[in-house]
This record gives C-alpha cells, sequence and structure tokens, in this order.
C-alpha cells in the first residue's frame, strides 16, 4: 500500500505562485505515472495534470495549460506542481496519486490528506 503525503499549499494572492510536493512511499514509485487532482467542497475531485513513469510525458487539463507544470524526482519519491499565474478558481485542496498511465487519469491508490490552495486578495 503506498503512502501520498501533499504539502506545499498556502494562501496567495491572484497572479502569485505555489510549488506542491507529493512524497510516496510504500511502492515502487518510479514505476507509475503520478497525477494531481484538485478538489473543491461541494463539487468532485477532479483532474489537473500527470506526468510518465520517466518524466518524459505529461498531460493537463485545459484551465491549467500554460500555467502549471508538472515534474517529478523518481530518487526522491517526489512529484511536484508548479503553479503560477494563479486564479481565485484555482482554489481547492489538492491531491496525488500514482496512475497506470499519465493520459489515463484514473487514481489507483487511496487518497492522502492533501493540501489546501487558497487564492484570494
Amino acid at each position: 500500500q503506498v503512502q501520498l503525503v501533499e504539502s506545499g499549499g498556502g494562501l496567495v494572492r491572484p497572479g502569485g505562485s505555489l510549488r506542491l510536493s507529493c512524497a510516496a512511499s510504500g511502492r515502487t514509485f518510479s514505476s507509475y505515472a503520478m497525477g494531481w487532482f484538485r478538489q473543491v467542497p461541494g463539487k468532485e475531485r477532479e483532474f489537473v495534470a500527470a506526468i510518465s513513469w520517466s518524466g518524459s510525458s505529461t498531460y493537463y487539463t485545459d484551465s491549467v495549460k500554460g500555467r502549471f507544470t508538472i515534474s517529478r524526482d523518481n530518487a526522491k519519491n517526489t512529484v511536484y506542481l508548479q503553479m503560477n499565474s494563479l486564479k481565485p478558481e484555482d482554489t481547492a485542496v489538492y491531491y496525488c496519486n500514482l496512475l497506470n498511465y499519465h493520459l489515463d487519469p484514473r487514481p489507483l491508490s487511496s487518497w492522502g490528506q492533501g493540501t489546501q490552495v487558497t487564492v484570494s486578495s
């Protein structure tokens, strides 16, 4: 069973930046694609970005293209989400999860606690 621990969230003004981290343990991290998801209270969790097991391929939902960048460090069992030009509509709890394939955003593991991102002036 994998454990996922997200961190790096916080309060930021519109136009600002944050870098989220997700540390994974308990499985062979480098064998899996990884994804970031987000959830607003009262709404379903939605896919944000994914990266292949090697890090060579990425995939983003349209609303974050050009603003967010997903990356990974397999030596540290960690995946990152660099978020720039943040908007109030990016406010959510952000989660990471393992994926079979970076173009298949179906999560494989149980969810961590997430990290809150709030974009507000």
